[in-house]
């Protein structure tokens, strides 16, 4: 394990559960080194690297887009156990130029060092619960590896899925699922029959397997019906209408079994289905016009009173911490949010960058605090450490705060609003639910 992996493997987690506090992961390997070729979904651009390698167990080398290997990149991306692959969409003869990046994949395989591939090849503008199809490339990687290596070594393969409530959303949930793996080398006697044959069974053996780690949508445009639903029942992965007495993981199944329901049914040929999907449709486009989220739809409805204590407590409670927060994390936190904005015009890398251009510069711009503290508060080295790695959580003590400010005035602005209507149309819209979606839900 090269040395700044192992650092970004130990600190990331950190970082990773102050972001995702809901977080689970089922299925990881309990070995650091295996030979396994490991594919996952790309729902979130470089999220998906950073969670996947820091809150598993196994050491992975990334198969990692060939443009990012700039000559000043290049050193970094080498010690975080990155490799090239150049990408079909991106143009060129591909094959010759990933010829040096399938022996390097081999190398890492036959020193008992593992890979990890995201089979999707890009990542959506837009989130979406969905299996994008599945690129060849894996399973091409595997094969060229086991010819490199005789046949000799045992190369197995399985699926990780990355599952977010919303990958770019602070505060938020993330559920990593990996599959059982499969021994490649079962497959020879039709590889060596019928090469192009046995790529394309295992590509679709590993994209079926892909689909049971995550929730996946088969049409692309009952997307959002699936998100609606879920946000109406508070029971799937939503990442703000949902029941926070239910397990990460009991929400994340449900989101599945609604999924697969959903992808069986004839939805715009079914009257009464279509017209639900018609009319809880229209409930979302009457909220977005009000500037109203649903979650406090269903606030006021559970809380006539409107009361709201509880931000008053939380602020009380977080106010001495969030100043240091502001101190040591608030500036840097404007600047990197303005210079990600400004840099990057897909939002789908906004959460990951800031994520580890936080990580990155508030650490070391807050280094001279340990020798403050002990020459000017207390001397103590121990106490001066302590107080420097509790820092990232008086940052998020400081955004918790504006979070909670945020909620009071919104639901202050709500108890002034007349909510009967739609409080009465998202009851009728969870009754007409009830009827249509399946108890074993």
């Amino acid at each position: 394990m090269r040395i700044l992996y192992f650092i970004l493997w130990i600190t990331l987690r950190y970082t990773l559960r102050v972001f995702y506090p809901r977080l689970k992961v089922i299925g990881s390997p309990v070995s650091l080194f295996r030979r396994t070729i490991y594919v996952g979904n790309h729902p979130a651009s470089f999220m998906d690297p950073i969670s996947v390698a820091a809150l598993r167990y196994p050491s992975v080398f990334f198969m990692t887009r060939a443009d990012i290997f700039t000559p000043a990149l290049k050193p970094i991306l080498w010690a975080c156990q990155m490799l090239p692959i150049h990408r079909q969409h991106d143009g060129g003869d591909t094959r010759e130029k990933n010829t040096k990046s399938f022996d390097q994949a081999a190398r890492v395989l036959k020193h008992n060092r593992s890979l990890l591939i995201f089979g999707e090849g890009f990542t959506d503008d837009v989130f979406i619960r969905r299996l994008k199809p599945v690129k060849k490339g894996a399973a091409k990687i595997g094969f060229e590896a086991l010819e490199k290596l005789n046949w000799k070594k045992n190369i197995y393969m399985a699926a990780v899925g990355s599952n977010y409530s919303q990958p770019n959303k602070m505060r938020s949930d993330l559920l990593i699922s990996t599959s059982e793996e499969f021994l490649l080398n079962d497959y020879r006697e039709m590889y060596e029959e019928n090469p192009n044959k046995a790529i394309t069974v295992v590509t679709r053996r590993i994209e079926q397997m892909m689909q049971e780690q995550i929730t996946h949508v088969q049409d692309k445009a009952q997307a959002e019906f699936h998100e609606q639903m879920m946000m109406l029942t508070r029971r799937g992965m939503n990442a703000d209408s949902f029941d926070k007495s239910i397990p990460l993981e009991r929400r994340w199944r449900y989101s599945q079994r609604l999924a697969n329901w959903l992808n069986e049914q004839d939805v715009e040929n079914d009257e009464k289905l279509s017209k639900l999907k018609e009319d809880i449709a229209g409930y979302f486009k009457l909220l977005k016009r009000m500037r109203i989220e649903d979650k406090y739809v269903y606030w006021k409805q559970t809380n006539p009173k409107g009361e709201r204590t509880k931000e008053i407590l939380m602020m009380i409670v977080l106010f001495p911490f969030a100043i240091l927060g502001l101190i040591h994390c608030g500036p840097w936190y404007f600047l990197i949010k303005r210079f990600v904005e400004k840099s990057f015009r897909r939002k789908v890398f906004w959460g990951s960058v800031k994520l580890v251009a936080g990580k990155i510069v508030m650490g070391l711009v807050n280094l001279p605090v340990i020798w403050l503290f002990y020459y000017f508060v207390y001397p103590s080295w121990w106490l001066a450490i302590a107080y420097y790695l509790a820092i990232g959580l008086f940052g998020l003590a400081a955004y918790m705060w504006f979070r909670y400010l945020k909620y009071f005035k919104t639901k202050g602005a709500i108890n002034k609003a007349k909510m009967d209507a739609f409080i009465k149309k998202r009851q009728d819209l969870v009754k007409q639910l009830e009827e249509v979606l399946p108890t074993t839900l």
